[in-house]
């Protein structure tokens, strides 16, 4: 039979009023007391039932986070800021991952209310109706990470797609470049997609150069697509002397295509990647590559969530981190 505060109770001579104290770190307990109840959890190996505590509380230190692939790099690293500030303020996380599937993404939210989580956290490329019907309406506080819903209803924490994207053209064209190519992520995914890519096009349209739709390819975000789509730009009759791909993992299909080719990455074109995952130290030439603070994200996210659940009060409720780019070995030296 499992051990009960019952049992601590009667081994440490006090009552459960007082075990139930010393768990829960009420200062209100003579320090000899504290001792000998600590003694007694000890010796008889007690846990505390998590399920009754919460039902007591009305509280489950518990908070539900929601994740497109969690086998991803960049959804990982969102994942250890998330967990890191979860620990610092005592909640745990049950992860779950949705395979970006709308009808597995409402279930898991309805799942997750289901098991008493105190708040969710939710990633995810696009925010639909059915995901704000279901958000705004639970009964616990919502944060999206990485992600925001069009209309800002939800508390949020991203960064600006529209200006990285157009930094991270801007930077090639400042290069001297005339014929900049984009393999975008998918343009339904309205911030990694179609923000990075409307920055792209604005970033070409204020440094005077034409849009040529040719140059443009619509990638998933994965290495294989940008090898493909790389290839395919070597084919034009003018092929592109820079690359903008809005993900490292398409950079690097780029930069391993171009090679592929026998040309030269920078020397014969220029890559630049976004999201600055680990992907990009591993790969030679290194990546040039945004830098979305992935980490950051993650936990600032969280802590945002922490002041909802604790009824803090909130100056923002759509947060965006600053982004930057980092220069490495796939992009020429300025110097040069």
């Amino acid at each position: 039979m499992p051990v009960t505060i019952y049992d601590v109770a009667r081994e440490a001579g006090v009552s459960m009023a007082t075990v139930s104290r010393v768990v829960n770190g009420n200062p209100n307990v003579k320090p000899l007391t504290r001792k000998k109840v600590l003694a007694a959890i000890e010796r008889l190996g007690y846990r505390p039932n998590a399920v009754a505590r919460g039902l007591a509380s009305k509280k489950t230190t518990t908070v539900g986070v929601i994740v497109p692939d969690i086998s991803s790099l960049f959804f990982s690293e969102l994942a250890r800021g998330i967990e890191d500030i979860a620990t610092m303020y005592k909640y745990n996380i049950i992860l779950c991952n949705s395979d970006q599937r709308l009808e597995k993404e409402l279930q898991l939210i309805n799942t997750l209310l289901e098991k008493q989580v105190d708040g969710l956290l939710f990633m995810g490329a696009e925010i639909k109706e059915d995901h704000l019907q279901a958000l705004s309406t639970s009964s616990v506080p919502t944060v999206l990470a990485a992600t925001r819903d069009a209309d800002n209803i939800l508390p949020s924490v991203t960064i600006d797609h529209f200006q990285s994207g157009y930094d991270a053209t801007k930077e090639l064209i400042d290069r001297g470049h005339k014929r900049i190519a984009m393999i975008t992520n998918p343009l339904t995914d309205p911030l990694g997609g179609l923000l990075r890519f409307e920055g792209y096009k604005k970033a070409l349209e204020d440094g005077g150069i034409a849009f040529d739709e040719s140059l443009v390819a619509q990638g998933n975000a994965f290495y294989e697509s940008g090898l493909k789509t790389m290839s395919g730009f070597l084919q034009l009759p003018k092929p592109p002397t820079a690359v903008f791909a809005a993900s490292d993992e398409m950079a690097i299909g780029a930069i391993h295509a171009v090679q592929d080719a026998r040309l030269s990455v920078p020397n014969d074109i220029e890559v630049i990647g976004h999201d600055n995952i680990r992907l990009v130290e591993m790969v030679r030439p290194r990546l040039t590559s945004v830098v979305q603070p992935m980490y950051d994200i993650g936990a600032v996210a969280m802590r945002l969530l922490t002041k909802y659940m604790n009824n803090e009060h909130v100056e923002e409720h759509v947060v965006l981190l600053p982004h930057r780019i980092e220069h490495r070995e796939s992009t020429r030296s300025l110097q040069a």
